[in-house]
């Protein structure tokens, strides 16, 4: 078969197919040829004849079924997949395509798995009701923060300004993407210590609050450290879902403990941030989903990283549609955040959402417990319709927060 065998305009998937959208420039090849290279090579076809292919064999391959520019869809047989296991998956749809000479540009853009395949995933095991029923949160937000600095801290330091921002109002507190196991914070004592602070946090608050403690590291290792989380109390822990993979995050998921999984994208702009190649956070996203994190990182379309809101809503449309018996999973707004751009942050993303500020908390005037009330104050506004400034007469952590981050 040659690569222009692999072109089928007039099929229509199956149900049980799989579908993959792209974006495709081609190489050293015209377009068509190009899009056929795609599917051959993504599954049972290569750049020559083989003696070794059978006739049975050619309803296994997969269909380019439509054109528009430059953008193509492919079809994949169910059958070429290994149900339950995302690496085959991955490896598969976006492999060795990516670095073929008949393209110059390819681009990932979406994923559709059939309910056959779905079923063989185990998605969240809690979801956005289960992580509301977890802290008995409703009908608003959940407001987090991330301990800065993201290294360096000791343990006691670590810990006190954890208890710090849910004194003052932080429903979630969590490690950065880069705090293992260093020797300034050693990961043991870093758990007990943090963890006691949330009791007596809660115990003076009267809410549940979470630490979300990073447990990235190898396999093995990741889960000893989550078993241990949940040994000492913990109901939480968080992964760096890229720098681990996916089989790491599909092990996690299934090892017999009651943690809510917080996935961190670290790493994910490698992929998806140039537009014309490689991998969409949206296919990441669904990914994750199918795999069982609980949450995720999937921008903010205000604040400092750069994905535009049309991107931002995509990934939280791949965490929250429906997908079969799958739960849906709980967007996470991080990076750049503070009091001031609350309002627009519900806009973009309603009430299921995580608001997380780390420098918009640590760096308010008045500190940590400050920031963190101002945070949650900055919620209360926005969902009372109310304008921030005039929320924050007689608020004056708002305040502080409005004219330390203020729009010039």
């Amino acid at each position: 078969m040659r690569y222009r065998d692999f072109l089928d305009l007039g099929y229509r998937p199956r149900e049980s197919d799989v579908v993959c959208r792209f974006h495709l420039e081609p190489g050293d090849l015209p377009l068509e040829e190009a899009a056929g290279a795609v599917a051959a090579e993504s599954s049972i076809g290569t750049w020559t004849e083989l003696r070794t292919l059978k006739p049975y064999m050619v309803e296994l391959r997969a269909r380019v079924f439509e054109m528009e520019g430059q953008a193509i869809s492919v079809a994949y047989p169910l059958e070429l997949f290994e149900p339950g296991n995302l690496s085959n998956l991955l490896s598969s749809v976006a492999g060795n395509i990516f670095g073929m000479s008949a393209i110059s540009r390819l681009k990932l853009l979406d994923i559709m798995l059939p309910e056959a395949l779905l079923r063989s995933y185990p998605g969240p095991r809690y979801g956005i009701e289960g992580v509301r029923n977890l802290l008995g949160i409703r009908g608003r937000p959940l407001v987090g923060t991330i301990i800065k600095p993201k290294l360096g801290l000791n343990v006691q330091d670590h810990a006190r300004v954890a208890y710090e921002a849910w004194r003052g109002g932080c429903d979630i507190v969590k490690d950065d993407e880069n705090l293992a196991d260093q020797g300034f914070n050693p990961f043991e004592d870093r758990v007990i210590e943090t963890l006691e602070m949330r009791d007596r946090a809660e115990e003076e608050t009267g809410e549940r609050k979470a630490y979300l403690v990073n447990i990235t590291a190898e396999t093995g290792e990741m889960l000893r450290r989550a078993e241990y989380v949940e040994d000492h109390g913990g109901r939480y822990v968080m992964i760096d879902i890229l720098t681990t993979g996916f089989a790491a995050l599909q092990t996690l998921r299934k090892a017999d403990l009651k943690l809510a999984l917080h996935g961190h994208r670290a790493g994910h702009a490698a992929f998806t941030r140039p537009r014309r190649h490689g991998i969409a956070m949206r296919v990441i996203a669904k990914l994750a989903r199918f795999a069982g994190i609980d949450q995720l990182h999937v921008g903010t379309a205000v604040g400092k990283m750069a994905e535009p809101r049309e991107r931002v809503l995509e990934n939280v449309e791949a965490l929250k549609t429906p997908m079969g018996r799958l739960k849906p999973a709980l967007p996470v707004a991080s990076g750049g955040l503070h009091p001031g751009l609350v309002p627009e942050l519900l806009k973009i993303f309603g009430p299921d959402v995580i608001i997380q500020a780390g420098g918009g908390v640590h760096g308010h005037p008045g500190g940590t417990e400050a920031g963190a009330r101002a945070m949650r104050q900055a919620v209360e506004a926005a969902l009372e319709g109310i304008p921030l400034k005039e929320y924050a007469k007689g608020r004056p952590e708002l305040a502080a927060a409005l004219e330390r981050w203020s729009r010039p």
